[in-house]
């Protein structure tokens, strides 16, 4: 089986904030560091190259042999977007999206091209109940 290629690494979460060529979108990840911080109790950490990840969990793919670990939420600050991971994806999160504000969505992936397009209330509700629902079904 082959070894997943975006595994946690002790690189620095401020020296890759700092390499954000865009001055907003650097801006825009030093406040989701913020937010992340503060609603998961979690540090900060770097995931492969590009991966801002809080806490982590074992999982195992029922589709293939594929398992690992991987963050049970986080962001990259991407050139086109702000990608944010929530994880369990986004079937129970219909309500909070409408009032969310400028977005769109992949599978477990919120892209936000800037947060002062959306409710900064209405993704810490987002973050929240993700990471919630991730410590419910991998427990520690």
């Amino acid at each position: 089986m082959a070894e997943l290629k975006t595994q946690k690494t002790n690189a620095s979460v401020e020296d890759f904030i700092n390499t954000v060529e865009d001055e907003k979108k650097r801006a825009d990840a030093q406040t989701l560091v913020q937010i992340f911080t503060k609603i998961t109790g979690e540090k900060p950490a770097m995931w492969g190259t590009s991966i801002i990840g809080f806490g982590s969990y074992h999982y195992k793919s029922e589709r293939s042999r594929q398992e690992g670990d991987w963050p049970r939420t986080g962001f990259s600050p991407r050139k086109a977007n702000l990608s944010i991971y929530i994880m369990p994806g986004f079937g129970d999160y219909q309500d909070l999206l409408a009032k969310l504000g400028k977005h769109k969505t992949s599978v477990s992936c919120l892209y936000v091209k800037r947060l002062e397009d959306i409710d900064l209330k209405i993704l810490e509700k987002i973050i929240t109940k993700s990471f919630d629902e991730m410590q419910r079904q991998y427990p520690e």
